[in-house]
């Protein structure tokens, strides 16, 4: 199949994907706005109550591991913060509207979401490590956890063939974007930057999604981010916690490292850590019923 024919496939399967909901819509475009407070978020959030539902259902689990049971939205959204309202807004909309074959034979539903809880835990631990507040750091996990999303379009339209391109990268062992490219022409950063655009989602999520494998090719502001769900991708490749396809990860560059104050020895430091925090995190994926 040539590129071309493969992005119009890809465009029409991200046509068939329900567009995110108007609630969540709204509360993105609210916490755009530098003047935007917990008020306004309560008045488009309370109109859906799924989203509500969510949202405290979140606050109230063992993510959080509050000592009190929290009831009402406003003190929910006040706790958590405007800017982790819409990151778990975005990670749950996405979720829920991705369509998830468990048959897919093009990728492994169970080992991706392992993979992207680990990706997304593990930046959120480093960028706390570097003192980063708690609706930054729920930015980094919200960017890991949705990293690899390209990867579902294209399993999804090719299937079978993305299956043994898998095989053909470990046999190789090449990474697994490398193998895309030089057999698609396109690569899951890509085609997962097409439905950020289909979805209208933009800032460091949408730059995550699309430039994790394109780091000297970047020159937005979100460096700092990118760089370190790029590292952490590597950490949870390497630890093989969860399977995303890829047997054989490019290590980032040595001035990736430094550019985002991560040293390979905290690794180690995290590592425990990383398996127990995934277990809290998979609440995220439990909303929805997605089995991890």
């Amino acid at each position: 199949m040539t590129p071309d024919k493969l992005n119009r496939k890809i465009e029409e399967y991200i046509k068939t994907i329900p567009s995110l909901p108007v609630s969540v819509s709204k509360v993105l475009e609210i916490c755009n706005n530098m003047n935007a407070s917990p008020a306004d978020l309560n008045y488009v959030i309370s109109l859906d109550p799924v989203l509500v539902g969510r949202l405290l259902h979140l606050l109230n689990s063992a993510y959080y591991g509050l000592n009190h049971h929290v009831t009402s939205l406003v003190r929910a959204i006040i706790m958590l913060g405007i800017n982790t309202v819409k990151n778990f807004a975005l990670s749950s909309a996405v979720l829920g509207n991705l369509p998830i074959n468990k048959n897919n034979k093009g990728l492994n539903i169970k080992g991706f979401w392992q993979h992207s809880l680990c990706v997304g835990v593990t930046a959120k631990l480093l960028a706390k490590k570097k003192k980063a507040d708690l609706e930054i750091a729920e930015e980094y996990f919200t960017a890991g956890l949705l990293h690899d999303i390209g990867k579902i379009p294209l399993s999804a339209v090719l299937s079978s063939e993305y299956s043994l391109m898998v095989g053909n990268a470990e046999r190789e062992k090449k990474p697994l974007f490398i193998e895309e490219n030089s057999s698609l022409g396109i690569n899951h950063c890509e085609a997962g930057a097409m439905i950020a655009n289909a979805w209208k989602f933009e800032g460091p999520v949408a730059d995550v999604v699309t430039h994790h494998h394109n780091l000297a090719g970047y020159s937005g502001n979100n460096s700092k981010i990118i760089y370190n769900v790029a590292i952490a991708n590597y950490f949870a490749l390497i630890n093989e916690t969860g399977f995303a396809g890829d047997r054989n990860p490019e290590k980032p560059a040595p001035e990736i490292w430094k550019a985002a104050g991560i040293k390979e020895s905290e690794f180690e430091e995290i590592k425990e850590t990383v398996h127990h925090e995934i277990e809290k995190a998979k609440v995220f994926l439990n909303i929805h019923d997605i089995s991890t």
